[in-house]
């Protein structure tokens, strides 16, 4: 998707996302903060379903794709499509990454890194739990 200064499709002003999301849903996927590791809802949940932004609804991940990093967030090898996922180069702390947004709210999802399992897509697609929901696959028997 293409993004011309950070435009998207949802584009609102600070008060309607302070409205629509917690305290701490805004500080991370507004500011770009980041949650404590090991506190998320979704860092041990493995039910089947689509993991979908926070802020807008946006389908970013599949269960399919989720696994156990150990890094304390929810960790993805893939997206659910590479279009749904805008990556920014972020210079913040003093390290260089690729900050991952939703394509289309802008939201802040978390980095991806190239430390994934080796034998899927080789990333690591770390996404704080408070940038998601999670919609459950209805047909799955778990």
């Amino acid at each position: 998707m293409s993004h011309t200064n950070d435009t998207f499709e949802i584009n609102q002003p600070d008060q309607y996302w302070k409205e629509k999301l917690t305290p701490e849903q805004y500080f991370v996927i507004r500011e770009k903060g980041t949650e404590r590791p090991f506190t998320g809802k979704f860092e041990d949940h493995f039910e089947p379903g689509v993991y979908t932004c926070a802020a807008c609804g946006n389908e970013l991940f599949t269960s399919d794709t989720k696994y156990h990093s150990g890094c304390g967030w929810p960790s993805f090898y893939d997206a659910l499509d590479k279009t749904k996922i805008y990556e920014k180069i972020d210079r913040s702390h003093g390290m260089v990454r690729m900050e991952i947004m939703c394509a289309k709210c802008g939201g802040h999802l978390g980095h991806v890194f190239n430390d994934g399992p080796a034998d899927k897509t080789g990333l690591r697609y770390c996404v704080n739990s408070l940038s998601l929901d999670f919609k459950k696959d209805s047909t799955s028997k778990k």
